[in-house]
């Protein structure tokens, strides 16, 4: 009963450690992290149509590669598993954490060198509409 309870409270531990926002909870930490203002609807609208505001969320492509976290960066060019690598320097691991210092400064480089449209669901649920801050 005690390796019961003790593999129970272990999984609910490393469960723990994302997160899902609410709508404005997510406007609040892409403030809080700088991002542009003029924007904030746009990247909110990305975050909800890629990952549904989950951190841990992880999508396997078919070329082997996988779309991890909030902001569903690709692993492949972005970040390495296991060590510190790729355009954004970090571990892929990192991008399905609650701690989105790392993640937004990846997307932000992967926004900046590829636009919005490097993200599928930017495409077909953001583009082209008027999009103001949510909260």
């Amino acid at each position: 009963m005690k390796c019961a309870f003790l593999l129970v409270f272990a999984t609910f531990c490393l469960v723990t450690e994302g997160k899902i926002f609410t709508r404005c909870g997510l406007t609040e930490e892409l403030i809080t992290r700088n991002f542009p203002r003029s924007f904030i609807g746009h990247w909110v609208c990305l975050i909800e149509s890629e990952s549904g505001k989950d951190t841990e969320k992880i999508l396997e492509k078919g070329n082997g590669s996988k779309n991890l976290g909030l902001f569903q960066i690709n692993s492949k060019g972005w970040c390495e598993f296991g060590k510190t690598g790729g355009k954004c320097a970090m571990k892929c691991e990192d991008l399905l954490n609650e701690n989105l210092v790392d993640d937004s400064a990846c997307a932000k480089k992967v926004q900046s060198e590829m636009g919005f449209q490097a993200w599928d669901g930017w495409l077909r649920n953001c583009k082209g509409r008027t999009l103001p801050i949510p909260c």
